[in-house]
């Protein structure tokens, strides 16, 4: 079975390396980038993600807004989308319903919460 790839949006370079730590040691592959912008090459290319995880607060446009817009798109509506952020869980909540994200999870997070929460996020995915 083919690694699933794991595309994590952060302009933390800190919060990127210690997203990509605990994915790669759950066994997915894992792309960065430090905008949504520099997202777009990766989610548009040959090899799409099978998760994104968008930080929330991002430079240029924020990530439950680039949610809502790969979404929206034909090309990139049915990978699962999860919203990071270290805003409380209600807003969050809302930002999830608003942007059709597929969930969220907290800033800080746990390694083993975000690998969890990962598959999870996938494994649904594929269900529906």
């Amino acid at each position: 079975m083919n690694k699933k790839i794991v595309l994590v949006v952060d302009d933390s370079e800190i919060v990127l390396a210690m997203a990509r730590e605990a994915l790669e040691a759950g066994g997915f592959d894992v792309v960065t980038a430090l905008n949504a912008k520099g997202a777009d090459n990766f989610i548009f290319s040959q090899d799409k993600p099978d998760l994104i995880i968008l930080d929330v607060m991002l430079p240029m446009l924020d990530g439950d807004k680039k949610a809502k817009m790969l979404k929206d798109n034909e090309l990139s509506k049915g990978i699962p989308i999860l919203l990071l952020s270290s805003k409380p869980e209600d807003e969050l909540r809302r930002l999830v319903k608003e942007s059709g994200a597929d969930g969220f999870i907290r800033k800080p997070f746990a390694h083993g919460q975000l690998v969890e929460k990962a598959e999870k996020t996938i494994r649904e995915k594929l269900a529906d």
